[in-house]
């Protein structure tokens, strides 16, 4: 009788350890990999203060836009390169599954596209970039977790 018990209080055991070994082998969310990106820009010397300020109060749409697109950990940089020559460095993560839907997507969002009407006329284009770019996209060639 012990003998039958003890195999009735296993088989759920056994059932769960069934399930989740199944769900290991292609139950469980695939885990989206991650692109980093590093792009650069001109910025002019006069508009920086106002490119700090946008920034520091960045619109609550632009965010949710970025987070909808799949962006994390995006960051932005002032550096002067020359005596009063400027530029922006930007590095973030794209997290998705189609940056280019995902890039469309932002692209064609108003509150996106009036923020740009902002920020575009602060920066200038790098003769470095190319002819589709306005940010220029950088090549990675170290990265450490």
């Amino acid at each position: 009788m012990m003998k039958v018990a003890r195999q009735a209080t296993m088989l759920p055991m056994l059932v769960l350890g069934l399930t989740l070994a199944a769900c290991g082998m292609g139950c469980a969310p695939q885990e989206a990999k991650v692109q980093r990106f590093g792009q650069v820009i001109g910025v002019k010397k006069e508009a920086i203060p106002e490119y700090k300020r946008l920034h520091a109060e960045c619109w609550p749409g632009v965010l949710a836009m970025l987070k909808e697109c799949h962006i994390r950990n995006y960051s932005i940089y002032l550096a002067e390169i020359k005596p009063d020559e400027f530029c922006l460095f930007s590095r973030f993560e794209y997290v998705g599954q189609d940056f280019a839907a995902d890039m469309a997507k932002m692209k064609a969002d108003p509150v996106t596209q009036e923020w740009w009407k902002h920020t575009d006329p602060l920066q200038y284009k790098l003769v470095t970039a190319g002819p589709d770019e306005w940010w220029h996209s950088l090549e990675e060639v170290f990265h450490m977790d």
